[in-house]
């Protein structure tokens, strides 16, 4: 079975990124260095590079459990750990404002930066933390002035101070007609059918961190689901069919 089989069509210029880097790292015998990395991301590179033999693959997204990650794809005989990540703490006048996470995202990417250069966005109560690659960091302290109509000011601080990250996964299981979007959001997030499909229809609904607007668009097992307002989800694995002829599933939701 080719490589491109084991995963979607629309992956493919990933993996074939993947690929170059692996090359580069072979034929030149340099560190490779990524930006951050999404978790389904991070799937498909432990998956294309798996345990290779001439090369290393190493993983940090500044803390214990982050979601976005980069990677370091190393030669061998070489030791590097240097992944050039810093952590920023978000100075606003609590007593007045209230960020949130989208607001904060759109202020970071207003600044005319790609998502793959900023990695995990921490609150806890009224503090706000961001990690961003090292490379674009002074850039991002100066530029980064407000958030929203609130000014702000960033203040680079060492990953001992990074606020505490709780994340939990509740396991479910149940069983769907098909494995199409609409189908299996239904079941997750507990909506009617007709629900589900305006918000797919409405843009709101993402699979592996890409919006997806097609009720039909079939999911595989390992896939990541987001519904605005409703929170994250995983599709973990699909089992046998019921007496009814049904798709036994199985599924994480992020709480």
């Amino acid at each position: 079975m080719a490589l491109y089989d084991h995963f979607r069509p629309e992956e493919k210029t990933f993996i074939d990124l993947i690929l170059e880097w692996k090359a580069y790292v072979n034929e030149r015998y340099i560190v490779k260095r990524t930006d951050f990395l999404d978790p389904r991301q991070l799937d498909i590179i432990k998956a294309v590079i798996g345990n290779h033999q001439d090369m290393t693959l190493k993983f940090s997204g500044g803390y214990e459990g982050a979601e976005r990650v980069r990677a370091l794809l190393i030669p061998p005989y070489v030791e590097e750990n240097l992944f050039d990540i810093s952590l920023f703490e978000l100075h606003y006048p609590v007593k007045f404002a209230t960020i949130d996470h989208r607001q904060l995202l759109g202020a970071l990417m207003g600044l005319g930066i790609k998502r793959e250069k900023f990695g995990d966005l921490l609150f806890s109560q009224e503090r706000i933390q961001f990690i961003t690659a090292s490379e674009i960091a002074d850039f991002v302290r100066l530029n980064l002035t407000e958030v929203g109509r609130h000014h702000v000011q960033c203040e680079a601080v060492p990953f001992s101070d990074i606020l505490p990250v709780e994340a939990h996964w509740e396991h479910h299981e149940g069983s769907v007609a098909s494995l199409r979007l609409d189908v299996v959001c239904a079941e997750i997030y507990r909506l009617s059918r007709s629900r589900i499909s305006e918000l797919i229809e409405g843009g709101l609904v993402k699979v592996n961190w890409r919006t997806v607007e097609k009720t039909s668009f079939e999911l595989n097992a390992g896939d990541y689901l987001s519904l605005r307002g409703f929170g994250r989800s995983r599709l973990l694995t699909i089992e046998g069919l019921t007496k009814r002829g049904n798709r036994w599933i199985t599924y994480g939701i992020l709480k």
